[in-house]
């Protein structure tokens, strides 16, 4: 519900204001100890991106009401989202977007983990488990750049708005495809925030959907094997649809101004 939000979004932005804040029958305040505020931020940002990978990766509608109390509290308290996107960047590369290289002496465990990948004594997480948590941040991500906290002084510019989902898309697009992961995410974002580039980029947008569909899906195909076209099917008919419709249908979950009155 909306009021609950506003409950949620109000007791962050207390406790990082400095204001004495009730917590689990207690009154906890960042100025109870010097290095009180950075703790908090760091774990706050931290505690966000957690979501991106557990909740929103189970219940992807989640994405929007955790999204707009960041995008809320990124406006009012920058140091947060700088800590965010450190945290998301290291544990999912494909936000930057970047692939990471084998460097030389780098040992396969730890290369793993560069690719994101949970390895507990030298067992390398399931395949399938590690592309839901990929998917559910790169959604989160996705639904951060289009949102604004509603209640907040709209005078300014997002603080990380979807100028960086254009960029985003375009370095994709310059990046050599990889199985499995570049279709998948490739479609989450689509998906995401496909209607709020549209709106804002108008024909360019719809001049990379083209590409996407022309040149790049093939690159795609070259490098995924039989077993894994699930998400590149998937992704073909996405972008076919939409351009043959001539638009990007708004996502499942988006946060209406009724859902606000709630």
């Amino acid at each position: 519900a909306g009021s609950k939000l506003r409950e949620v979004f109000d007791k962050i932005n207390n406790l990082l204001s400095g204001k004495a804040v009730q917590t689990e029958g207690q009154t906890v305040s960042v100025t109870q100890h010097p290095q009180g505020l950075e703790f908090v931020y760091y774990k706050l940002a931290e505690k966000f991106v957690k979501h991106g990978e557990g909740e929103v990766s189970f219940h992807r509608d989640s994405a929007f009401p955790i999204a707009v109390v960041l995008s809320g509290i990124w406006e009012l308290h920058p140091r947060v989202g700088d800590i965010f996107l450190a945290h998301l960047h290291k544990k999912c590369p494909y936000a930057v977007p970047f692939y990471p290289a084998r460097k030389e002496g780098t040992s396969m465990e730890e290369y793993q983990r560069l690719l994101g990948y949970e390895v507990h004594d030298a067992k390398v997480e399931e395949q399938d488990h590690f592309l839901k948590r990929m998917s559910g941040m790169i959604r989160l991500y996705a639904a951060i750049i289009q949102l604004r906290w509603p209640y907040g002084n709209k005078q300014g510019a997002h603080p990380h708005g979807l100028s960086y989902g254009w960029r985003w898309l375009a370095q994709m697009l310059n990046l050599e495809p990889l199985a499995d992961v570049t279709a998948m995410l490739l479609l989450d974002f689509l998906e995401v925030c496909g209607s709020a580039l549209v709106k804002q980029y108008g024909i360019q947008f719809w001049k990379t959907m083209f590409f996407i569909q022309k040149s790049y899906i093939p690159r795609i195909e070259a490098v995924t094997s039989a077993g894994q076209m699930g998400c590149l099917s998937r992704l073909k008919s996405f972008v076919q649809k939409c351009l043959q419709e001539k638009e990007i249908p708004l996502p499942k979950g988006i946060l209406t101004p009724s859902f606000w009155r709630t």
